[in-house]
């Protein structure tokens, strides 16, 4: 299983239940959160400690008891901080379409022509109780959660579009562009992260120079397009590591090192540990 299948491939809950939680500390695998993107809606729960988070091109801090919401189709994350955090992943036209009530603004947020606010817990008092409860119907899963999770989702919604809690998109055809070839990237990296991946290579699949995509890919993401992928790689290694009975270079071979040592080098750069003491750690 990949880092990102974390959002962008893991299956979403069930067909008939398109929701799935996940609960993050400093230990987990999955704890930091490479750059991606998928359709659906993704709500965002800081507990503890604090998150750097990039949605599109704009980087801000958020803090314990923040509640962040991000639109389908953004390009999102970051690094928390000594954080302990809750995701909400849901399909938001799946969970709507049979629902007619306030229609016509549903399908505005859905085919994306308004935008909900990103910080939820800053422009109303009523999220952050309402969105707690949603983590812990999510948690433990009682009898009858599904109906609890859908009725406080629509809550949610509802509260939304009645305290006017978005705004019209404004994103020029410049930046769409300029998100669309971000978005080439990171999918590339995803599907080829084990292969032999050059910067010429994904300079070419973002239609730039060399030169130009470095400056390009660090102004979005604060990392250059090689330590990027380095970065992606080790994060995979770990949630290798920590969920399959495999060999440390079985390990640097599937995230795309040819050379043992060279990994390991890497992996501690990153992780400030080796990858055997991360494996002890683990287990």
């Amino acid at each position: 299983m990949k880092y990102t299948d974390y959002i962008e491939k893991r299956v979403q809950g069930t067909f008939n239940f398109p929701i799935a939680y996940y609960r993050e500390n400093p230990q987990s695998p999955r704890y930091y959160m490479p750059y991606h993107w998928h359709p659906h809606y993704e709500i965002i729960r800081i507990i503890e400690g604090s998150f750097n988070l990039t949605l599109d091109n704009e980087t801000k801090r958020y803090k314990a008891g923040d509640i962040i919401m991000v639109t389908g189709g953004v390009i999102h994350g970051g690094e928390p901080e000594d954080c302990i955090y809750e995701c909400i992943v849901f399909d938001l036209d799946m969970l709507l379409k049979n629902n007619h009530a306030c229609a016509a603004k549903i399908q505005q947020i859905i085919s994306g022509k308004i935008r909900i606010h990103t910080l939820l817990s800053e422009k109303s008092s009523r999220i952050p109780a309402i969105v707690a409860s949603l983590c812990q119907v999510l948690s433990e899963k009682k009898e009858g959660y599904e109906f609890m999770t859908q009725g406080y989702l629509y809550l949610l919604i509802g509260t939304v579009i009645k305290e006017k809690l978005y705004e019209e998109s404004a994103y020029s055809a410049v930046t769409i562009e300029r998100l669309n070839s971000l978005k080439s990237i990171v999918d590339y990296i995803s599907d080829h992260y084990s292969e032999n991946i050059s910067l010429e290579k994904l300079a070419r699949i973002a239609g730039m120079n060399p030169k130009y995509f470095c400056r390009y890919f660090r102004r979005l993401t604060g990392r250059t397009p090689i330590d990027y992928l380095n970065y992606y790689r080790i994060e995979s290694a770990c949630e290798m590591l920590s969920t399959r009975n495999i060999t440390i270079k079985e390990t640097a071979m599937n995230c795309g090192f040819s050379d043992e040592s060279y990994f390991v080098k890497t992996f501690k750069k990153y992780k400030n540990t080796t990858p055997k003491q991360y494996t002890r750690k683990e287990f």
